[in-house]
């Protein structure tokens, strides 16, 4: 049989994911120092995994509503005023198989054939093939690291046309760690406004937000509410990446829709990851503080530690992610990466697997243990010195 002929060619020509190339090279080596997983590693507080454990031993184990359990959808409702002054009743929220699923229920709800996207990069892996199997098109919107990759509104003005109709808002950015501040989202809010544009707002990462100021959502900026749905979760900010849990908050009108797609695709998420998830939203605030006073230590750390072994590296104010150059070593990306696990067993990804403009850096994440990271920034250098860098 002629399978090539059978396969949706969009899918049958998309590109596996680049982090996982890494990670599967990674298993199979001994003594591999990985730094290319986006995973916290600490372990989900004791308190969210005796819910989930609780609710199994009373027997919760049927479906929920597609939606999600109203308890967990109102503590949403009570997490995202308490933490972000977003105010979103019950039917605007719906609850997800982590924030991933909640990206593809709002681009399928909204985009159709011949719509385009405008996507910043580099960015995380899931939007681009997303919008190609919504039959939508993906406009790249390159940033730059002299803008601390942030957008511009010159830049986002720039990629519009009369076919565009949704932007993606990746802050906190993975890969980059870059943070768009609340001034700088006002700047590009009438941009969006005047295009009459949507905006999925992927904050996955908001809790993980460094320095003075806390997060800003741009549906915090006027005219932006009704035009906008945040996608948030549980994986980052509780270290519950197992439980496969997100959410998505925005106008009903839409959410009813992504619900919609949610009953055919998923019927609803994890009924015990639910029940972990309303213990984690009620009671989790101080685990978020330990985790992100943690993670800060170490993005300090490792960004002094490139910079001292010749590598720039632009200093994040987001996720749990480093972005340095390796343009110095004169290798591509991938070059790069290949080289240096299979010659230090170190595994970092290559800045190309988030977007083209991604070419000369590599991501590595500071998820890991101080010692960890040591390690691998000694082999690091070891690998730079060999090669004459």
């Amino acid at each position: 049989m002629d399978y090539n002929s059978m396969l949706n060619p969009v899918v049958r020509d998309m590109k596996p994911s680049g982090i996982r190339k890494f990670f599967s090279i990674a298993e199979e080596m001994d003594d591999v120092i990985s730094l290319g997983v986006g995973e916290p590693d600490f372990k989900t507080p004791w308190h969210v995994r005796e819910a989930g454990i609780n609710s199994l031993r009373s027997g919760k184990t049927r479906y929920t509503a597609n939606a999600g359990l109203k308890r967990l959808r109102e503590e949403i409702s009570e997490y995202m005023y308490r933490r972000f002054d977003l105010k979103y009743s019950v039917p605007q929220v719906m609850v997800t198989v982590g924030g991933s699923e909640a990206i593809d229920l709002c681009i399928r709800s909204v985009v159709s054939p011949g719509d385009e996207v405008i996507i910043p990069e580099p960015c995380f892996v899931c939007y681009d093939p997303i919008t190609r199997m919504s039959g939508g098109i993906p406009v790249p919107l390159e940033t730059k690291v002299e803008n601390c990759f942030k957008i511009t509104p010159e830049e986002l003005e720039a990629k519009i046309t009369d076919k565009t109709k949704l932007l993606i808002l990746p802050y906190p950015n993975n890969p980059t760690g870059a943070v768009m501040r609340r001034e700088e989202l006002e700047r590009i809010a009438p941009v969006i406004e005047r295009h009459n544009l949507f905006v999925l707002s992927d904050e996955i990462y908001a809790e993980l937000t460094y320095g003075g100021s806390r997060h800003a959502s741009i549906a915090e900026i006027d005219g932006m509410y009704d035009r906008t749905v945040v996608v948030g979760g549980f994986s980052k900010a509780y270290s519950m990446t197992g439980w496969r849990l997100g959410f998505a908050c925005g106008p009903e009108p839409l959410i009813s829709q992504m619900i919609k797609v949610h009953q055919y695709a998923i019927m609803c998420a994890p009924t015990t990851a639910q029940h972990a998830g309303i213990e984690a939203m009620r009671s989790g605030d101080e685990d978020i503080l330990e985790m992100r006073g943690q993670y800060d230590m170490r993005r300090r750390f490792i960004v002094n530690a490139f910079n001292s072994i010749g590598l720039d590296c632009f200093e994040p104010e987001g996720a749990f992610y480093v972005f340095p150059s390796i343009k110095r070593s004169g290798l591509s990306s991938e070059d790069f990466c290949e080289k240096l696990i299979y010659s230090k067993r170190v595994a970092v990804v290559p800045g190309t697997a988030f977007g083209e403009s991604g070419e000369g850096f590599v991501r590595v994440s500071y998820c890991y243990s101080i010692e960890h990271i040591k390690e691998a920034v000694s082999r690091i250098k070891d690998f730079l010195d060999e090669f004459g860098v």
